[in-house]
């Protein structure tokens, strides 16, 4: 939390308050795409994607709706963020960034 110094204690929510939320990035390459459900039924639901070490993660946010209408095609790199690993080792709380053009693929 980032507090502004002279500004005096104050319970409940506050303007001289900040919540900072540091966040990883990293890029990987979709595998298949996963079927929406309840509003997203017809379209993208997740992209399952692969990290350069085999790992495999679900993105499922972070898609505009024409994003979800016409997703990266599978093969292609996207970047996600993600804030740290769980205990298994796989990104936590993975949100969809873009699609990388070829010439930003790792």
């Amino acid at each position: 939390m980032l507090h502004r110094q002279d500004a005096p204690y104050q319970p409940g929510r506050v303007s001289h308050l900040l919540k900072v939320k540091s966040y990883a990035d990293a890029e990987a390459r979709v595998v298949a795409h996963l079927p929406g459900k309840g509003q997203f039924s017809g379209v993208l639901g997740a992209l399952l994607v692969e990290l350069p070490d085999g790992r495999r993660v679900k993105l499922g946010s972070g898609f505009s709706l024409a994003e979800r209408r016409q997703p990266p095609a599978v093969g292609r790199w996207v970047r996600f963020k993600y804030q740290g690993h769980t205990h298994k080792g796989t990104p936590r709380f993975a949100v969809f960034l873009q699609t990388l053009d070829d010439s930003q693929k790792p």
